[in-house]
């Protein structure tokens, strides 16, 4: 090999590793009541889709309260995001509480939504058009069907529209999940507190 080859190949060499590292900064790709259509932007939404599409945490915890593996991953992402947002553990209850009720905590596509079965899921649900863990509807201005089925932005959202009840730490669970979401069922989310309070507990230690 000549001195000049030799110079390029290590350059190239030097290169690849770099290219690598930008790679990996890159964004990470009808079963219950639909969520109510959010508050109005505050100007929050270009936030929305850089913030939430960063890597989550590698760690992980071992399922508790009787999730499988899957359903556990999925709460960490919403209390990973209600962390990251600086909101108080209450938030973080509040929304494991709501995705327990509207899916199970599965990352739901839409039978009617033949884009959203292209996405990474879970299964799949059929009401209206709502998706995610959260059963938002990108129709009532919740975003759009790959944000609400990536895990992190559909917790966000969850999380702005929680934001803009006022009193929601003072209010029981169940009402400030209801209010945010506008179910058929005001009261279901209860009967997740306890439930949704071990496992955050289990996220935050």
């Amino acid at each position: 090999m000549t001195r000049n080859r030799l110079t390029t190949f290590r350059l190239r060499a030097l290169a690849i590793p770099a290219i690598i590292a930008g790679l990996g900064a890159g964004p990470i790709a009808g079963t219950a009541a639909h969520a109510a259509t959010p508050a109005a932007d505050t100007g929050q939404a270009a936030a929305v889709v850089q913030s939430t599409t960063t890597a989550r945490h590698d760690s992980t915890v071992a399922p508790v309260a009787g999730l499988t593996p899957t359903q556990m991953k999925h709460a960490k992402t919403i209390v990973d995001t209600a962390e990251e947002m600086k909101l108080p553990k209450r938030a973080a209850v509040v929304a494991v509480a709501t995705a327990m009720q509207e899916t199970n905590l599965r990352n739901l596509a839409n039978t009617g939504l033949p884009e959203s079965q292209q996405l990474p899921n879970d299964g799949t649900g059929f009401d209206h058009d709502s998706v995610g863990l959260f059963q938002q509807r990108p129709a009532s201005g919740w975003g759009s069907v790959d944000q609400l089925m990536d895990p992190a932005t559909s917790a966000r959202k969850f999380y702005q529209a929680l934001a803009e009840v006022p009193g929601w730490e003072d209010m029981p669970v169940t009402v400030a999940a209801q209010t945010v979401q506008g179910s058929a069922f005001p009261d279901a989310y209860a009967k997740h507190q306890d439930k949704a309070e071990t496992v955050v507990d289990a996220l935050t230690k």
